[in-house]
């Protein structure tokens, strides 16, 4: 499972961050399945405070390819070197990867002005020609002419 191996490779990098020689005692591990349904859960954590767990399913279960959709919801967390914690959950399904956590940056808020003409855009009617039929092209490619060569 892709997700699964990404997960691992980010506990990976952090857990090789520490610098440590010995080997990183396993407290708890647990996994259950995949099973017919396609579903599973793991779990594990180290004893370096590495704690992380997943379960995934499939939405439409039986309703064919094209309508059946691998979901994974996870959380993770450890130790950064400055000893805070770093947590992280997430889910992906057919919206992509969506990792929530408050270590993640964030985009800056929209400015007031932007906000309110979005708003504003919302109000108004659709267009029986399409969102785009209001603007014209600001290119217009001259048609190809033959041109002598050196």
């Amino acid at each position: 499972m892709p997700i699964s191996l990404y997960l691992v490779v980010l506990l990976a990098v952090a857990a090789r961050a520490q610098q440590t020689s010995e080997p990183i005692a396993i407290i708890r591990q647990e996994s259950e399945g995949p099973n017919v349904d396609g579903s599973y859960k793991w779990l594990y954590e180290t004893a370096n405070e590495i704690n992380a767990e997943e379960s995934g399913y499939v939405k439409n279960f039986g309703k064919g390819e094209g309508e059946e959709v691998q979901v994974a919801e996870g959380k993770f967390s450890y130790k950064a070197p400055d000893g805070s914690v770093i947590a992280l959950t997430y889910i992906a399904d057919e919206n992509g990867f969506q990792p929530q956590g408050e270590h993640l940056p964030t985009p800056p808020p929209i400015p007031p002005a932007i906000q309110k003409a979005l708003e504003y855009l919302k109000t108004l009617p659709p267009s029986a020609q399409g969102a785009s039929s209001n603007t014209q092209p600001q290119y217009q490619p001259a048609p190809f002419k033959n041109r002598p060569r050196f």
